[in-house]
Parts: structure tokens; C-alpha cells; sequence
């Protein structure tokens, strides 16, 4: 069974690297986004295992896409990520219902597969 992933953010450079590090973690890149519309059409036909998803976006917050993802792909893992650090955003990383947070510039193989690996 394919492991699916789905990468919203808006700058192309980050989705073109992020895309490799989320297929060397072992997943398919099923859809990368640049917006939150794009990005809840594509989650709604592939219904991924985890989401890679920008806080900031041209559209929406990345913060207000969490319960409309969660509701189009049960069981999904979102791994928040943005160029700000994690303190930036207070306790809204921690309330927002999503798996984890990664900053930007520490995105890995390895912070990936913390984030997702965790029971």
C-alpha cells in the first residue's frame, strides 16, 4: 500500500524541496498545492496519510484548513511547517489538532519522520 502525501505551501521552491525530503521519508507525493482551495480539492480525492502544510497561505490560514482536513481525510497526520518558529504562534501549534510542527529551515528527513513516526 502507497503511503500518500499532499504539500500545501505557496512558494514553488519549498514545495519542490519538501516534495523530495517527504519521498525520501518513503511517501508519494500525491498533490502539491499552492493555496488552501487547491490543497482541500486534492485532499478530498486522494485522502492522504499525512499533509505537509504551510501556516501562512495567500487564502487562508493554514490553522483554519486543520478541521476541514481532518473531516475530508480521517486519521490524517498534518505536519504544520512555516518559516516562523514554532514560540511565534503561542499555544495555537498546540491547539490546533495537528501532529506536529516544523520549522522551515530544520524541514528534514529526520524531523519528518519524528513528526510522523510519533505514536
Amino acid at each position: 500500500m502507497h503511503r500518500n502525501a499532499v504539500i500545501v505551501d505557496d512558494h514553488a521552491e519549498f514545495r519542490a524541496l519538501a516534495a523530495e525530503l517527504v519521498s525520501a521519508a518513503g511517501f508519494e507525493v500525491a498533490a502539491l498545492c499552492p493555496d488552501g482551495r487547491s490543497a482541500l480539492e486534492a485532499i478530498a480525492a486522494v485522502r492522504p496519510e499525512v499533509v505537509l502544510l504551510d501556516i501562512q497561505l495567500p487564502d487562508v490560514s493554514g490553522f483554519d484548513l486543520i478541521p476541514q482536513i481532518m473531516t475530508l481525510s480521517e486519521g490524517v497526520t498534518i505536519v504544520l511547517v512555516s518559516t516562523r518558529d514554532t514560540a511565534d504562534y503561542g499555544r495555537r501549534v498546540a491547539n490546533s489538532g495537528a501532529t506536529g510542527f516544523i520549522p522551515k529551515a530544520d524541514l528534514s528527513v529526520a524531523s519528518l519522520a519524528q513528526v510522523i513516526d510519533r505514536p
